[in-house]
């Protein structure tokens, strides 16, 4: 469903995604973890078409997304760490604009919409999406992708500004469209939340993966029978010793 091959981007001398090699299945919950300015948002541009890659190549729903890059954008569903929309637009003029450049089906698209406003407390669309919250906002960013029901799913950071209740659908929801075949790729510093929900994680830093697998695989890795997923990134990410730093402070 998604597969990276010594995928790597530079901006000028610095490497930002380093030799990233990636291979995910359907029907798998895939965990991104790493550091702030890891890599983590570069390599989900690069894999959905918003960045170009320097070298290495994609492939999506077994495609090649050099050579397939408008039919693969409108089957995937990206969720950003920042929504980004139109904000002189109204909710339902969104929603309409999302429609039309997918080409989906109005009817059942609208039903799935409706459904989904009414789980996520969704009674805003009438104004303006400049005037929203972030929480707002995300919500809007995260139906409007779900509505499509696309069968790859990337989330950047989809539970930023999401109250609680917001964020327990989402998560029940993607493990409903797992169980259903689509693939989710998500990054997140909730470490909980991945190590809860992804069935493997691959940990980056400075452009590397360092390690990948299910809990299993990691702790062993990290030498860590028993350890936390916390655990195990604060061993592979060599984040030092927190008692010592804290005791500086």
């Amino acid at each position: 469903m998604i597969k990276a091959v010594n995928l790597t981007k530079k901006f000028g001398d610095f490497k930002a995604v380093d030799n990233v090699n990636l291979n995910i299945k359907s029907g798998e919950i895939y965990g991104f973890l790493g550091p702030n300015g890891a890599g983590k948002t570069t390599t989900i541009r690069m894999l959905t078409g918003s960045l170009n890659k320097t070298s290495g190549d994609i492939f999506i729903l077994d495609k090649d997304f050099s050579k397939n890059e408008i039919l693969l954008k409108s089957q995937l569903g990206v969720v950003p760490d920042e929504p980004k929309m139109y904000e002189n637009l109204k909710g339902t003029e969104y929603i309409e604009f999302i429609i039309g450049i997918y080409k989906c089906n109005r009817d059942e698209t609208l039903k799935r919409f409706k459904e989904l406003c009414e789980a996520f407390d969704i009674d805003y669309l009438n104004n303006y999406i400049g005037d929203y919250s972030h929480g707002m906002k995300q919500k809007l960013m995260v139906t409007s992708v779900l509505m499509r029901r696309p069968k790859v799913i990337f989330l950047d950071e989809p539970t930023v500004g999401l109250d609680a209740r917001s964020a327990k659908i989402l998560k029940n929801l993607l493990e409903k469209y797992k169980s259903e075949g689509s693939t989710i790729f998500l990054t997140t510093h909730i470490l909980e939340i991945a190590e809860k929900m992804c069935d493997r994680i691959s940990i980056i830093s400075n452009g590397k993966i360092l390690a990948e697998g299910n809990m299993e695989e990691l702790r062993n890795m990290a030498n860590k029978e028993s350890g936390t997923l916390e655990d195990i990134f604060l061993e592979l990410t060599d984040s030092g010793e927190l008692d010592d730093i804290i005791e500086e402070l």
